[in-house]
């Protein structure tokens, strides 16, 4: 199921599931053997004595990390960061503890890790995949909806299952997303992590499973976690908004340099014809710096510097001959017009053109065609 030298680590968050760990972690340790796979049990301190069920399967591979009840988010950032930095976990497990997934078929998770992916999701919604009959129609309902908000609101088109809990994770990419700077803590984490993880170029698979209610124990989902889903799913979908008001920022501030240059240079008795290219040059170049470094700088992008640099050039003069040839043009109807609102109006078609062409091919991120 995993390379001889590669450590797995399931990471199970606990509250209130003394009824259900013991039988779960005996399965667990049971089906993988291999001195390479671990557990770790992230309790929020349960007031039911979980954590004293955990301590008594003290084969070495067993762990314990407890804290504050603080949502499930937060305890699966605690612990998938304590797999990684303490247990030295080269695939972390995410599953529930309450047998909703079957211990057995993390194997095949793993499997499709084995054969390149970089996140496998046991899902619901795939084909073959299933969930229990003794759902009721509202919980279907939510089910069903919920992981429809997340791919039409939360921009996760292309997985069927993007609420699942169920997943293997390669932790070279967990390392990559930042785990820290996630801000759901509560059941929307799943869908904030696959969010980041796809940006970041993950390779994700679907697999199908089964999905059991639980047989002991009580859920933990109420109308609290339901609201802060639906908020998330708003949040996820402005950050586009928010790469395009930095993005006009950028171009505010790349008119300011504009005007700037051209008027000192009209004030040294420079020509208007030869210094407006100039100026409009200028302002490319500082553009290209603050697009890079501020407002597409949370991309994982495709392409190098070095390359992203020739095609912001090769845009630029797009846009360069396309603001001039509008500043000429007006120049030349318009004779008796002041030199600066010609050079401000040639300065509008340039900058959409240069937006267009560079957020789709210049800052190109890994793992997704949809471009801000």
């Amino acid at each position: 199921m995993s390379s001889d030298c590669e450590v797995v680590c399931f990471v199970i968050p606990t509250y209130n599931e003394a009824l259900n760990i013991s039988p779960l972690l005996g399965q667990l340790t049971q089906i993988y053997r291999d001195k390479n796979t671990k557990f770790l049990v992230v309790d929020d301190d349960s007031p039911d004595g979980t954590a004293q069920h955990v301590r008594e399967f003290a084969d070495g591979r067993v762990f314990l990390l407890q804290g504050e009840r603080r949502g499930l988010g937060d305890a699966y950032v605690r612990g998938i960061t304590h797999a990684m930095d303490v247990l030295g976990a080269d695939v972390v497990v995410q599953m529930d503890a309450d047998f909703s997934h079957d211990p057995a078929a993390a194997a095949k998770l793993l499997r499709r890790l084995e054969a390149g992916a970089d996140v496998a999701i046991g899902s619901r919604y795939v084909e073959g995949g299933s969930i229990d009959e003794r759902w009721n129609l509202r919980r279907r309902l939510l089910s069903r909806w919920g992981n429809r908000l997340a791919r039409w609101i939360g921009g996760l088109r292309g997985v069927s299952d993007c609420t699942a809990g169920f997943k293997a994770i390669r932790t070279s990419k967990l390392r990559e997303v930042g785990l820290g700077d996630l801000r759901a803590r509560g059941y929307v984490f799943q869908v904030e992590l696959l969010h980041r993880l796809l940006r970041s170029g993950a390779c994700v698979v679907e697999e199908p499973i089964h999905f059991r209610d639980r047989e002991r124990g009580e859920t933990k989902l109420g109308m609290a976690n339901m609201l802060e889903f639906l908020l998330s799913m708003l949040l996820l979908r402005s950050r586009s908004h928010v790469t395009f008001l930095k993005f006009c920022a950028t171009g505010l501030c790349g008119t300011v340099v504009n005007l700037l240059s051209f008027y000192l240079m009209l004030r040294f008795g420079i020509n208007k014809f030869f210094a407006s290219p100039v100026a409009i040059a200028v302002s490319i170049f500082s553009n290209f710096v603050m697009n890079n470094h501020w407002t597409f700088s949370d991309r994982v992008m495709i392409s190098r510097v070095p390359e992203r640099g020739f095609k912001f050039a090769a845009v630029s003069l797009l846009a360069l001959l396309l603001s001039y040839s509008v500043f000429v043009a007006l120049s030349n109807f318009f004779p008796e017009s002041a030199p600066l609102l010609l050079q401000a109006c040639g300065i509008g078609p340039g900058a959409l053109l240069s937006y267009y062409l560079n957020s789709r091919w210049t800052f190109v991120e890994k793992g997704t065609d949809k471009r801000v």
